[in-house]
């Protein structure tokens, strides 16, 4: 059994969190009544407009990233002597069941409670060879996820050669593309090379969630930066870089005007600057955890993060709709406390149901 980084499950376990506070979030500034953030979104008031800009931009923006980073610091570079065909065989036996399941019940589950029609799970399940269904926007994660899997054998030979230097180049490159977002939106909709015949632009193979796997390889290998210094220089990064993203959320976002989710949510991408500089921060403040083992209970939780993120949204709508009594504009808490329990309560609810199905034979094709 491989070893266990008690910083690692720590993060697993947040990361895990954050999703569910992204998520409770979009109950707050969703423009219709699906409880997530559709094309279209509005924020009833200033309350909900600086709650959701605090929590969901400055405290939880980095979950998919750290997601990221986690999976690149513990598969890169690949072990001796594993070929190409080993990894991917490992790697999607342990992701793609799980997947596959939640894709199905997400699918059709829905149709039990009246939660979708049968002519709108028949659509969802037409669409399963290309995309997620539509009650479960969530595993769009996955498609990244399993797209760094199958570069991992290709870029993994170059990371074991690579000198820091080299990596630095190729991290200030992608660095430089998560501008990219941004002069898409205010400056040209094609940049470098891209048009309507042409969709890859010159920083294309530089860019994207591979430059998060880079990063993961650097501070593992090259980054020997003792505790105090990562801890200063990790809370800086983390401060700025989510203050950053709950501004601009804030800054667009007007109490009752319908606008456009891209435009609210312009600087909350992953691959943008503010999100790179938070996710970096918060990775470093993690790393500080010098516990050989972490607790019982926080490498339990870790064990069930993917079981939790794939089944949470069938908790997190009804206990959403529980808390907030129909009204956004005043639920039956504030919003300041809304906000976070129903994240806790989904979390809970999550970690108790996954932990009941790992109790089944064969529970490792249902939750990880």
């Amino acid at each position: 059994m491989e070893k266990r980084i008690s910083f690692v499950d720590y993060i697993r376990v947040v990361a895990c969190f954050m999703v569910m506070l992204v998520h409770a979030n979009e109950n707050f500034y969703g423009a219709d009544t699906s409880g997530l953030a559709g094309n279209m979104s509005m924020l009833a008031t200033e309350s909900n407009r600086f709650w959701v800009a605090f929590y969901d931009g400055g405290v939880s923006r980095t979950a998919v990233p750290l997601f990221i980073i986690v999976s690149a610091f513990l598969l890169v570079p690949m072990k001796p002597g594993v070929t190409m065909g080993q990894f991917y065989r490992r790697r999607f036996l342990r992701i793609l069941p799980p997947f596959v399941s939640f894709l199905l019940l997400y699918t059709f589950l829905p149709l039990a409670w009246g939660g979708m029609t049968w002519q709108q799970s028949l659509a969802d399940l037409k669409m399963l060879p290309f995309n997620f269904p539509s009650m479960a926007g969530h595993l769009w994660f996955m498609y990244p996820l399993i797209s760094l899997y199958l570069i991992i054998p290709v870029i993994s030979p170059w990371l074991e050669r690579a000198s820091a230097r080299d990596e630095r180049i190729f991290i200030g490159i992608f660095a430089f593309s998560t501008l990219t977002p941004w002069l898409h939106r205010y400056v040209s909709a094609e940049l470098w090379g891209e048009c309507f015949w042409n969709g890859f632009s010159a920083l294309w193979y530089c860019s994207g969630y591979i430059g998060y796997l880079v990063l993961a390889h650097y501070i593992r290998f090259h980054l020997n930066w003792e505790r105090p210094r990562r801890l200063r220089v990790g809370a800086l990064c983390f401060v700025a870089g989510a203050a950053f993203t709950a501004w601009s959320f804030w800054w667009k976002g007007v109490p009752g005007q319908l606008i456009d989710t891209p435009m609210l949510e312009w600087a909350w991408e992953f691959c943008t600057p503010n999100v790179l500089c938070a996710t970096f921060g918060a990775f470093l403040l993690f790393t500080c955890i010098e516990a050989p083992v972490a607790p019982k209970a926080v490498t339990g939780i870790a064990k069930l993060s993917y079981g939790m993120y794939l089944m949470h949204l069938f908790f997190l709508a009804p206990i959403a709709q529980l808390l907030i009594g129909g009204d956004v504009a005043h639920p039956l808490l504030p919003v300041y406390v809304t906000i976070p329990a129903i994240a806790v309560l989904t979390f809970g609810c999550t970690a108790v149901t996954s932990k009941l199905i790992s109790y089944l034979p064969g529970s490792k094709y249902v939750i990880g």
